[in-house]
């Protein structure tokens, strides 16, 4: 028996990375996994990971997941999601919104296509997505949103200001914004059995989009923390008690250890 039998999951950004690692636990956990992202083969994309691939290891481990290409900048390829996994599966139980853009890059000379792209991916992305399946959820009583964040949303300490600015100004404020619309809708939906809570990493995940951006080095940092973690503590967000375990900014490590799995 596994702890989201039955239960159907969509996990945006699913192709590589911390979304990759979810869709597979939840796979392993008996969840009806629909993996989400705009790489749908390997080769579409410069970075490694494909939700083809996903969904095939999921099955080979003898999960049941299927693969959506979906771009979620686009409201109606949201639509199309939904409407998918419903065909496949039925009603949504869980939504990870995990899938995020950004570009490193200073305020001063930052395009306002990029601001607005990521605005869209990683902010009204998560608001559609989660007004889509809110219905689901009331229906069956109850369900589970997870929107991952980042250590990013964190105010820098100051002044004086000693470490360098990183070009990360633009993610911190859409992380942060993740965060306040996280215990917003916790609260609105408290009374209806949801949970809606968000994630980040304690450290830094070596995932190939952290790689590229030369966030860390490799899984040797000493800043580093194991793709497992995050999943982990996802799975457990998935599957708690939306009266006592909901409207919570979290971070892995902590929740891990408040539930004796660290």
């Amino acid at each position: 028996m596994g702890q989201l039998d039955d239960k159907v999951a969509i996990i945006t950004g699913a192709s590589r990375g911390i979304g990759k690692e979810i869709a597979l636990l939840f796979g392993r956990e008996g969840a009806k996994v629909v993996a989400a992202a705009r790489t749908e083969n390997e080769g579409d994309h410069q970075l490694p990971g494909a939700i083809t691939g996903t969904v095939e290891e999921i099955r080979a481990a003898g999960g049941e997941a299927t693969a959506v290409r979906a771009d979620i900048s686009n409201p109606e390829s949201i639509e199309q999601l939904v409407a998918a996994t419903r065909k496949a599966y039925g009603p949504v139980n869980v939504l990870v919104n995990n899938a995020a853009l950004t570009y490193f890059q200073p305020i001063n000379g930052f395009p306002l296509r990029r601001w607005e792209r990521m605005l869209a991916v990683d902010l009204t992305a998560p608001f559609l997505l989660a007004q889509a399946v809110i219905a689901d959820m009331i229906a069956a009583g109850g369900g589970h949103i997870i929107n991952i964040s980042s250590r990013a949303s964190v105010h820098p300490e100051g002044p004086p200001y000693e470490l360098p600015a990183g070009g990360g100004t633009v993610y911190g404020t859409v992380k942060a914004g993740i965060e306040r619309f996280t215990t917003g809708l916790a609260h609105e939906l408290y009374d209806s059995g949801i949970a809606v809570n968000s994630l980040a990493p304690t450290g830094i995940v070596a995932s190939p989009g952290v790689l590229f951006h030369k966030l860390i080095k490799d899984e040797t940092d000493p800043r580093a923390e194991p793709i497992a973690y995050m999943a982990k503590a996802t799975l457990i967000l998935a599957t708690c008690d939306p009266k006592t375990l909901t409207g919570r900014v979290a971070y892995s490590q902590p929740l891990l250890k408040e539930h004796g799995q660290l």
